[in-house]
């Protein structure tokens, strides 16, 4: 009897997606909060932009056995489906959302990604780098909802947060590509 050998597909690093949908989706929200984008279309773009691009990337994390590639990717990915959802629903006058609900939600957001953000010191700084700056933006994002303080202030934080998803994207599709670090991401030890 002959023996049958199964090659077993290897799927690509869907960092660079899921890094690439979160970072520059979260930058247009907050862009929208310094007020430079007065129309809600960075929500309209968290369904399938900041959504269901980081769902297809965790997805393809599970595959990988990657479990903090599935957990983050898909968590983030349905929370952008839901918060603009949430909005959606809110204007068409089926559900009302006050702002304490929002400040709630995201201070869970921020217990979530807080830690998170531990399992991201067996990675790299820029792993890192992104949850911490996110863990801050979600209790930034309350403070606002709860009136503590303006969304400019949230939203500056939220560029760095976004630049710092995008620069990883970046470095995961440089650093593949040419076989060799173009973009530092810092690997911890």
């Amino acid at each position: 009897m002959s023996q049958v050998t199964v090659k077993q597909d290897e799927w690509a690093n869907p960092g660079a997606l899921g890094l690439a949908a979160f970072g520059l989706n979260t930058i247009l929200l907050q862009i929208h909060n310094l007020g430079l984008i007065p129309s809600t279309m960075p929500l309209v773009f968290g369904f399938f932009w900041g959504g269901a691009a980081q769902i297809i990337a965790g997805i393809i994390d599970a595959r990988r056995g990657d479990i903090f590639g599935l957990t983050a990717f898909t968590s983030y990915g349905v929370f952008w489906i839901s918060l603009g959802l949430s909005f959606l629903l809110q204007w068409a006058g089926i559900i009302t959302i006050d702002k304490p609900d929002y400040a709630w939600m995201f201070i869970m957001w921020g217990v979530f990604t807080g830690f998170m953000t531990i399992s991201t010191f067996r990675m790299t700084r820029v792993h890192a780098a992104v949850f911490i700056s996110l863990t801050i933006l979600f209790f930034l994002l309350a403070a606002v909802f709860f009136g503590a303080i303006p969304a400019q202030i949230a939203g500056a934080e939220g560029i760095i947060c976004g630049l710092s998803a995008v620069y990883g994207s970046a470095g995961v599709v440089l650093n593949s590509k040419y076989g060799r670090e173009i973009l530092p991401m810092g690997v911890f030890k």
